[in-house]
C-alpha cells in the first residue's frame, strides 16, 4: 500500500469548507473528504505538539511513554534501562517500524525532530528529510521536496510518505505574493465588543495584550501576525492570518495530490489529513496557542481516502488520534501491539460500524498543566497549574451549546463535575498500573515548577503585567500555586 500522511500543524478542524467554514480556505482537502472518510470527533490525547506526535507514533498515552512537555525530564520517553535491548521499544514498536515490517518503505518530510530534539520521532523511518528550518518554513518548501520524493520513489509498491507542513502555526508567515482566495472583508466570529473588553483585562501568555508570549514586540518579517488584541480589526488581521496559513497549506496539498495523479498513483495511494493539535482563537482569552485541555487545542480534524472504500463516509463517535495509528497499522496487515492504548477504527474507513469510544482524557503540560475528560456533551477541564491565565481548578463546558467555551458551568453542575473526576480518577489509576515507576509524568512536570514555557516567568510577569493594568491578576496570581523551585 501507498500512504500520503499530510501533517497540517496546529490546524483547526473549523476552518477547513469540509468541517463547515464559510471561507474557502481548503477546497482540496474538502475534495479529499468528499472522496473517503471525514471524522469529526478525533482529539489528540496529548498537546502540545511533542507529547501528540510521541503519542501518535508510539500508539501510547503520553501519561505511559513519558513525553507530556516540551521540556525538563519529561519531554523525553521513560527510559527502558537494563531491558534496553541494541534497539530501544520504541525503534521496534513505533507506527513506522511496524509498517516497515510489512515491506513499507518509510519516510519523513518535517522538521520536528530537530526543532523538539525529538530523535525517537525517527525511529523506524528509512528515510529523513529535515530542511533544517526549526519549523519556520513554508508549505512551499515542504511541497517542493514531497514532490521530488514522489519522483523518486513513488513507483515503488509499499511506501509511507509523513509530508508536515507548518503554516497555520504562528507566527503567521504565509509569503506577501500569496493572493487570498477570497474577497477582502471580515469573516464570521464569535468575539464581539463584550468579548474584547472582557480578553483586554485577562493575564497569561498569548493573552489579548500578550499576543506574541510575554509581551515581547512584533517582528517585522511576520507582518500578517498580530501582536495585540484590542478592535475588531485587530481579531481580522488574525482570523486572516492563521486562515491564509490553512489555505497556503491547503494549495500545496493539491499539488502533492497533482503529481500523484501525473504519476498514474492517485488512486491507489492512501491519503490521510490531519494535525498535532488545534488552536485557540479567542477561546478562554488565549490567542494563536495551544495552552490548554480544552476542545480547541485537542480536537482536530482527520480525513482518511482509502483506495477501494466508499467516498462520503462522516464519523461522529468519539476517538483519539493514536487511534489512527491503530487503524493504519491494521489496514496494512499487521497486528496491532497489545500494550499500544490505540484501537483500530478500520471497519469505518472501510465501510462498516464502529462503536468508538465513550469518554475521551486529554491531557497538557507544556504551559498549563491541566487533564480534561470528553463526554457526552460534556468537556470537564481539571487545572493543576493555570500557566498563568488565572483558571479556576474546576471547569466545566457545554460543547453543544457553548461550542467557543464562553460558560464554565462547574459551579451549577456538580453531578457532571462529579461524574467527570470520577472517569479521570479510573483513568489514571488505570495509567498508573502500566507506566514505568508508577509515576504519573504531570505530577513530575508540577516538581519542576510547571510546564516547560512558564517555569521561572513568574516575577518578570508579574511586573508585566502591572506595568498594563493587570495590577488585580499579578496581585492574584503571586498569591496563587505557582511553585518554583528556583
Amino acid at each position: 500500500m501507498r500512504i500520503v500522511y499530510i501533517d497540517i500543524d496546529t490546524l483547526r478542524l473549523d476552518h477547513l469548507g469540509c468541517y463547515g467554514h464559510s471561507r474557502p480556505t481548503s477546497p482540496n482537502i474538502d475534495a479529499l473528504a468528499a472522496a473517503g472518510a471525514r471524522f469529526e470527533q478525533v482529539y489528540a490525547s496529548d498537546s502540545p505538539c511533542l507529547p501528540s506526535r510521541a503519542a501518535l507514533m508510539t500508539g501510547t498515552f503520553g501519561f505511559r511513554n513519558g513525553v507530556v512537555n516540551h521540556g525538563g525530564e519529561r519531554a523525553d520517553p521513560h527510559p527502558e534501562g537494563p531491558s534496553r535491548g541494541r534497539q530501544s521499544h520504541i525503534a521496534r514498536r513505533s507506527l513506522p517500524a511496524l509498517l516497515g515490517r510489512t515491506g513499507h518503505w518509510c519516510s519523513t518530510i518535517s522538521t520536528f525532530g530537530e526543532r523538539h530534539s525529538a530523535f525517537q520521532w525517527y525511529a523506524g523511518f528509512n528515510e529523513v528529510l529535515n530542511l533544517g528550518t526549526d519549523g519556520m518554513e513554508t508549505a512551499d518548501q515542504v511541497g517542493r521536496e514531497a514532490i521530488d520524493w514522489l519522483i523518486r520513489r513513488g513507483h515503488l509498491d509499499d511506501w509511507f510518505l509523513h509530508v508536515h507542513f507548518w503554516d497555520p502555526h504562528t507566527p503567521y508567515r504565509t509569503p506577501a505574493e500569496y493572493p487570498s482566495p477570497w474577497p477582502a472583508g471580515p469573516t464570521e466570529t464569535w468575539i464581539g465588543a463584550e468579548e474584547l473588553s472582557a480578553h483586554w483585562q485577562l493575564p497569561g501568555p498569548h493573552s489579548a495584550q500578550d499576543v506574541l508570549g510575554f509581551g515581547t514586540e512584533p517582528d517585522s518579517a511576520f507582518p500578517r501576525q498580530p501582536s495585540r488584541i484590542r478592535t475588531g480589526d485587530d481579531v481580522q488581521a488574525m482570523l486572516d492570518g492563521y486562515d491564509l496559513g490553512v489555505s497556503f497549506a491547503d494549495h500545496h496539498v493539491g499539488r502533492i495530490l497533482e503529481h500523484l495523479d501525473r504519476l498514474g498513483l492517485l488512486d491507489d495511494t492512501a491519503v490521510v489529513v490531519s494535525s498535532d493539535h488545534g488552536e485557540n482563537l479567542g477561546e478562554l482569552g488565549i490567542y494563536g496557542d495551544h495552552q490548554t485541555a480544552d476542545a480547541m487545542t485537542h480536537r482536530i480534524p482527520l480525513i482518511v481516502k482509502w483506495p477501494g472504500a466508499p467516498a462520503g463516509v462522516v464519523d461522529r463517535r468519539l476517538r483519539y488520534h493514536l487511534d489512527l495509528a491503530a487503524t493504519l497499522v491494521d489496514l496494512t496487515g499487521t497486528p496491532v501491539p497489545d500494550e499500544w492504548d490505540g484501537t483500530s477504527f478500520a471497519d469505518v474507513v472501510t465501510g462498516g460500524e464502529d462503536p468508538g469510544r465513550d469518554h475521551l482524557v486529554l491531557s497538557c503540560a507544556a504551559w498549563s498543566t491541566q487533564r480534561a475528560v470528553r463526554f457526552d456533551r460534556w468537556l470537564y477541564i481539571r487545572t493543576f497549574h493555570d500557566g498563568f491565565h488565572g483558571f479556576p481548578e474546576h471547569m466545566l463546558f457545554d460543547l453543544e451549546n457553548d461550542p467557543y467555551e464562553r460558560h464554565d458551568l462547574a459551579g451549577r453542575r456538580p453531578a457532571e463535575v462529579a461524574q467527570a473526576s470520577g472517569l479521570l480518577e479510573q483513568w489514571t489509576a488505570q495509567m498508573l498500573a502500566r507506566t514505568p515507576g508508577s509515576t504519573d509524568p504531570l505530577q513530575t512536570v508540577l516538581g519542576e515548577g510547571g510546564g516547560y514555557y512558564v517555569r521561572h516567568r513568574l516575577a518578570d510577569y508579574l511586573d508585566r503585567l502591572r506595568a498594563t493594568g493587570r495590577a488585580d491578576w499579578a496581585d492574584r496570581l503571586a498569591a496563587g500555586r505557582h511553585p518554583d523551585p528556583d
